[in-house]
């Protein structure tokens, strides 16, 4: 089970020295903290990292309270670079070790989520002579490609 909402937004807090004045934060400021957290992830997942968080259908109905299941390698990287876009809102400077954290992160989700496109041929090409009958495909030609679309952990994309 992975970390709530609440959690991610409270942990980007301490990383810019508001934790100790959590209790001292109104509701309309986190609340605030939440759109922003939902508006990183939802740019996020158009980059092509999904981590299965749970993106609300409009920002009036993201709870603090809901647990996100995002995998535990994921949370660094999520709560500094919340810190990154919430600190100026604050008049907080973010210290060097957490944007290089921060950074460091992010480029691993990246280096995580990028997969090239598999080479798609067409299936009027030969096969060549390396496909042997025995291999179990004694077909003259390549198979017809795949559609390579696919929609990541999230599930199949669905359109209305």
């Amino acid at each position: 089970m992975g970390w709530s909402k609440r959690q991610f937004v409270t942990q980007a807090f301490d990383e810019i020295g508001l934790a100790s004045y959590v209790f001292d934060l109104s509701p309309e400021q986190l609340q605030s903290a939440l759109q922003r957290l939902d508006m990183m992830i939802a740019s996020w997942n158009a980059l092509g990292i999904r981590l299965g968080y749970p993106l609300p259908s409009s920002p009036l109905d993201s709870d603090l309270d809901e647990q996100t299941n995002v995998p535990d390698s994921a949370n660094q990287s999520i709560y500094t670079n919340l810190a990154i876009k919430l600190a100026p809102s604050y008049g907080k400077q973010v210290m060097p070790d957490t944007k290089a954290t921060a950074k460091e992160s992010y480029n691993t989700l990246l280096s995580r989520a990028a997969m090239p496109p598999e080479q798609q041929l067409p299936g009027s090409m030969p096969a060549g002579a390396g496909n042997k009958p025995w291999r179990g495909y004694d077909d003259p030609f390549l198979r017809r490609p795949v559609d390579p679309l696919l929609a990541g952990q999230d599930g199949p994309i669905e359109f209305n």
